[in-house]
């Protein structure tokens, strides 16, 4: 076949599925000849932040010792023999703030990491990394948020891990925590198969979990009324996934680390396409706005842990946001913007004065330890 075909036509050769396995064993082989380096000689904040550095030790380091087909794509998990398998961790302070604590943030965090994949989350396992002197009391507050949101998720914590350290030596609670998910549908997602034409759909309003962690530190003089919006997505990507079928949801990802900004950057590099997002259209609650504002940070980079990113083909777009809207944790859902060709690799963001500007992976993050 001549190499001079359209480009639409060599677009949707990429997302034929039986052509996603040979496609990741070339990213392999053109992994090995692509060497990333970490230029610092020690892990700073930012190597945490989900931006350029981040990406940039995941390549260098853990990709260069690890690589594998079942690693490669850098989903929110890998899919093992019909299931999905995630897991992560959580070191966020404080570790209780308006709407939630660092428990129900881990048991949602890794429930929503299966969500994206498609997945039914079915069992997690819980690791506690406390510090001597950690309040029992706090420990119980904990546990019983974790219990409270695996019930209301519909999944069970079946196996775990306990060690203390010294003094000093640990910042109170960390949580590692792990997840198994079924896959009860055909459909397949991929961070690499979305196509011009496709519609960037969020489903609500973005930003609120890591302002709120940032204003619950009290470092800074400024008010406002918010919660997180941790929450499980297991429900309403099911709604979606029903509603549109037969690969019409190209790519599902919770907006954390990094936010919005970040997803997108990755699925346009991954996909070979360019974003173009409507700034008017990007729900963002007012105090969020003025925070942002007095932080001079963009919302788009701002950690959400109840809000998701969804590319859904163009002609299935209202009954992708009918769907959403369906369920209390979709009611604002919104479709933000749209896929193109050109320039591939590229977020590009309408402003509301009418401009455009790109809207880059940042190296670092104005708010760490936010999950």
């Amino acid at each position: 076949m001549s190499d001079e075909r359209p480009r639409a036509e060599a677009a949707r050769d990429r997302d034929v599925p039986g052509d996603r396995e040979a496609q990741v064993l070339e990213r392999i082989e053109r992994a090995r000849h692509r060497k990333a380096r970490v230029r610092e000689e020690r892990i700073n904040l930012s190597h945490g932040a989900g931006g350029k550095a981040t990406h940039t030790l995941i390549e260098a380091v853990f990709m260069e010792a690890f690589r594998n087909p079942l690693l490669e794509p850098l989903e929110d998990g890998a899919i093992v023999d019909g299931f999905a398998f995630t897991t992560d961790s959580f070191v966020v302070t404080p570790l209780f703030f308006p709407g939630g604590t660092i428990g129900d943030l881990a048991v949602n965090g890794t429930v929503n990491d299966l969500a994206m994949c498609g997945a039914r989350p079915r069992h997690l396992s819980a690791g506690f990394i406390l510090e001597e002197g950690f309040p029992i009391a706090d420990l119980r507050r904990i546990t019983e948020t974790m219990a409270a949101a695996a019930e209301k998720a519909g999944v069970q914590i079946v196996t775990g891990d306990t060690k203390v350290v010294q003094r000093g030596k640990g910042d109170g609670c960390y949580i590692n925590t792990a997840g198994i998910g079924v896959l009860d549908r055909e459909t397949r997602l991929s961070v690499s198969a979305a196509r011009p034409g496709d519609v960037v759909i969020v489903s609500g309003p973005i930003g609120e979990h890591g302002i709120t962690i940032m204003l619950a530190r009290g470092e800074l003089d400024i008010e406002a009324d918010l919660t997180s919006d941790t929450a499980p997505l297991s429900a309403l990507t099911g709604l979606l996934l029903d509603a549109c079928p037969d690969g019409q949801v190209r790519f599902l990802r919770d907006a954390t680390r990094g936010g919005v900004a970040t997803i997108l950057n990755e699925m346009a590099e991954a996909s070979k396409v360019s974003v173009v997002l409507e700034e008017d259209a990007v729900p963002v609650k007012t105090a969020v706005r003025g925070a942002c504002e007095l932080l001079g940070i963009d919302p788009l980079y701002v950690a959400c842990e109840g809000r998701m990113v969804a590319v859904v083909a163009g002609p299935a777009a209202d009954t992708a946001l009918a769907a959403l809207r369906s369920h209390p944790l979709g009611a604002d859902a919104a479709v933000v913007g749209r896929i193109g060709e050109d320039p591939p690799g590229l977020v590009l963001l309408r402003t509301a004065f009418g401009g455009t500007r790109i809207v880059d992976v940042l190296v670092g993050d104005p708010l760490p330890r936010i999950c």
